[in-house]
């Protein structure tokens, strides 16, 4: 894919923040109506605005696709979404989605949520998330585009979407607002993350979290209910 987003003038927009942060650039996300599949990246801005992808649809179906950019702006605008979407030909098979399960496993590493979540829309709230090796040893984290997780969330039904971070101790740009609420995701010691949640409308909604650990980029899927 490559596009260019223009600014209110019709001018392209050729400069968006940067730093060490995730709140960065432009994040281009794409789900899955049924919420199976997910593609997270951070693709590279040209001086002349344009941004160009390759990506890979997984199987036959209808995808939401969010533009989430942070345009380097005076003034209150932090970030915005575009949204289109897009369809992959073929014939397209429905997955359910799966009930809320505390564990997940993924390549063999175990994501556990330690606290039931109990969560209301536009209320900050916190999951407290312990992730372990295959061996069962603490798993270690390191940054991947800018945060040490990705929380991603899509309703189910409207994809509607919301994103929060975790990061580390002194990191800027990692707080996630809505409205007059606000929630920061830490991490608090090694293998144990505090992923913030905050979602604007009740309903069911599936997180995917996403992080680097050992090297490889691991996305662990929970379907969680807002109320």
């Amino acid at each position: 894919m490559s596009f260019v987003l223009d600014d209110p003038s019709g001018a392209p927009l050729t400069k968006y923040r940067t730093g060490t942060g995730p709140h960065t650039g432009v994040h281009v996300i794409i789900v899955r109506s049924d919420l199976s599949d997910i593609i997270h990246q951070h693709p590279p801005v040209g001086p002349d605005g344009k941004i160009t992808e390759n990506v890979t649809l997984p199987t036959p179906g209808h995808y939401r696709l969010v533009v989430d950019a942070y345009p380097q702006l005076s003034g209150p605008l932090r970030n915005f979404q575009l949204i289109r979407t897009l369809t992959a030909v073929g014939k397209a098979r429905s997955k359910p989605l799966p009930p809320f399960s505390p564990t997940v496993t993924v390549a063999g590493y175990r994501f556990t949520l330690r606290n039931r979540p109990r969560l209301r829309a536009i209320q900050a709230a916190f999951l407290s998330l312990a992730v372990t090796r295959p061996d069962g040893s603490r798993a270690r984290f390191t940054p991947w585009f800018g945060a040490l997780a990705h929380a991603i969330f899509f309703r189910a039904g409207g994809l509607d979407y919301f994103h929060t971070h975790v990061c580390s101790a002194g990191v800027s740009g990692c707080t996630s607002v809505f409205g007059r609420a606000r929630v920061t995701g830490r991490s608090t010691r090694p293998g144990v993350r505090r992923v913030g949640v905050l979602l604007p409308v009740a309903g069911t909604w599936r997180l995917f979290l996403q992080c680097k650990v050992d090297g490889r980029v691991l996305t662990a899927p929970f379907t969680l209910t807002v109320r």
